[in-house]
């Protein structure tokens, strides 16, 4: 059952799939799921390419192992890599973009990129050093809205602010406390959202780079889930009129 193919990339999951057959951003080359089939793949087919693409059936205990998670609903696929862009974000074209600043966790990670395909943002910027890559883990927890998104990757979060310093971005620091009150502020495009960890929140590189802006919360000794507090960043800034 060893893939053969070079450069693949795992996907699982019915939404994940589904996504990616209708972006058309990347090639779908083996399937493996369960005979009789499950009844999801119905919902596969109203997508499904006009290349061929091998079909493997297997045991859904076989499934488990190639997705080394057992959320693949029937479901576990090898494809071309992921779509990542080689040059920096356009402030013309992309005006609002968001910059994850050490989010660890997969589920997060997918949760930010799916609120953030639904307000609007135009681009995701990653760091590769202490964050949690793109995995299938991640695009499955985006309920497959990755296969849509921008993503420029960064070795380092200096690298990053440094090129929104160069092509004009306006920053935006998201702060537990000892930030403006986020319903208040005028945001100015361009720009870009910066969340930090989920535990400690945006980088001691970050502060100082923008304006650090807090959502209002009930007590100060607990705070939003990182993922969640993102979406209400995203949303309060993409509908502000």
């Amino acid at each position: 059952m060893k893939n053969t193919i070079k450069k693949q990339e795992l996907v699982f999951g019915v939404h994940p799939l589904i996504e990616l057959l209708k972006a058309k951003k990347r090639k779908l080359y083996t399937l493996y799921t369960t005979k009789p089939e499950p009844k999801a793949f119905a919902q596969l087919k109203k997508y499904w390419p006009k290349y061929p693409v091998n079909i493997q059936y297997v045991k859904r205990e076989a499934l488990h192992k190639l997705a080394d998670s057992t959320d693949h609903q029937g479901f576990v696929a090898y494809a071309a890599p992921l779509q990542i862009n080689t040059q920096f974000f356009n402030p013309e074209i992309h005006k609002n973009l968001v910059l994850l600043d050490g989010i660890q966790d997969p589920r997060n990670l997918g949760a930010i990129i799916r609120s953030a395909y639904c307000t609007g943002i135009d681009g995701i910027i990653l760091c590769s050093k202490n964050s949690a890559p793109l995995t299938a883990a991640a695009i499955k927890a985006s309920a497959g809205l990755a296969e849509h998104a921008n993503f420029y990757i960064v070795p380092s979060i200096k690298a990053a602010l440094e090129l929104l310093k160069q092509a004009g971005y306006n920053i935006y620091l998201t702060t537990l406390d000892n930030g403006t009150n986020a319903l208040t502020v005028e945001y100015k495009q361009p720009l870009c959202l910066v969340i930090g960890n989920e535990e400690k929140g945006i980088s001691k590189e970050t502060f100082g780079k923008g304006t650090k802006i807090t959502l209002p919360q009930k007590t100060s000794d607990i705070s939003y889930n990182a993922s969640v507090a993102a979406g209400i960043f995203m949303f309060l800034i993409m509908n502000q009129k």
